[in-house]
């Protein structure tokens, strides 16, 4: 069994603040870092670390080797990731002194994935093995569609969010992993509500909601679990949800069940918050499990 990351690869460029930019104003940072990043990227980190069989599918562009280079070095396997004429994608990342991020994303050769390549990306799918989706790459709708009468599990992340998502057919969604402000914009509601009014709208859906510092709840058709956050003292919160879905996926395609999964998943994710950067944040499985 393997677990395919169809998703983004960029490059990181991140701002320590005093505040977040405002309109008009102009602001110094206190010290710059260059990262390997991405959604795509950073949940494939964090699949492998935890353990997991994990294939990035995916494309970059000009000065984006070193990203490949950082996959491999984290055992993820990247025969499947593309390369085109275009820029690398890219992010800029601004942090505040309590650990906030806020990020502008540039999608580069994120954005170019074509017809073709999505085909030869599914096509190694087999039966049992795991697709991870993100919205940071173009053509979701297409890539979704392909998976119909398929015997593997989907799962999609819609971060970051976009008006599209609304007319994506998430029907064909096994698992979706959503945080409360992605929650509230599928959903119109409070987090209180939200994954009643999805799983309402997609009963053979499996729905988790995270919610930062306070932990994450599952819920389908037959159970509802939540497991509390760990208290750290959190530094950046640049990746701290791909590395919740990564172990989370990663245990859950091992076969544990979900309420364990749910505790390694915000485990490795305290862990995370307390380190600056994004991939390079990210724990590996032993330091979850002691």
């Amino acid at each position: 069994m393997k677990i395919i990351n169809f998703g983004s690869l960029n490059i990181d460029h991140v701002y320590q603040v005093e505040h977040f930019v405002q309109p008009s104003e102009t602001i110094a940072s206190s010290d710059y870092q260059m990262h390997c990043g991405g959604k795509g990227l950073n949940q494939s980190i964090a699949l492998a670390r935890a353990g997991a069989n994990v294939y990035h599918a995916g494309k970059i562009g000009r000065g984006g080797e070193h990203l490949l280079t950082k996959l491999s070095e984290a055992g993820v396997d990247t025969t499947l990731i593309t390369t085109g004429e275009g820029p690398t994608g890219h992010a800029i990342i601004q942090v505040s002194p309590d650990g906030e991020n806020s990020i502008i994303v540039e999608g580069g050769a994120n954005r170019t994935i074509t017809s073709s390549e999505v085909d030869r990306v599914l096509s190694t799918i087999s039966d049992n093995d795991w697709l991870v989706l993100q919205n940071e790459i173009n053509d979701i709708s297409l890539i979704l569609e392909a998976t119909i009468n398929r015997s593997y599990s989907v799962v999609f992340n819609p971060a970051p969010m976009t008006p599209d998502i609304q007319h994506l057919p998430l029907e064909l969604v096994d698992i979706l992993i959503i945080n409360e402000v992605e929650g509230a914009t599928l959903t119109e509601h409070q987090p209180s509500a939200i994954l009643d009014s999805l799983l309402k709208k997609y009963p053979a859906m499996k729905i988790i909601l995270t919610s930062g510092k306070f932990g994450a709840t599952y819920v389908d058709k037959n159970q509802r679990i939540h497991q509390e956050g760990f208290k750290v003292e959190a530094i950046d919160t640049t990746a701290a949800g791909d590395t919740f879905i990564g172990f989370f996926i990663a245990s859950l395609s091992s076969g544990l069940q979900v309420n364990e999964a749910l505790r390694i998943g915000c485990r490795a994710s305290s862990i995370c918050v307390t380190r600056p950067g994004a991939a390079d944040s990210i724990p590996f499985i032993d330091e979850v499990y002691e």
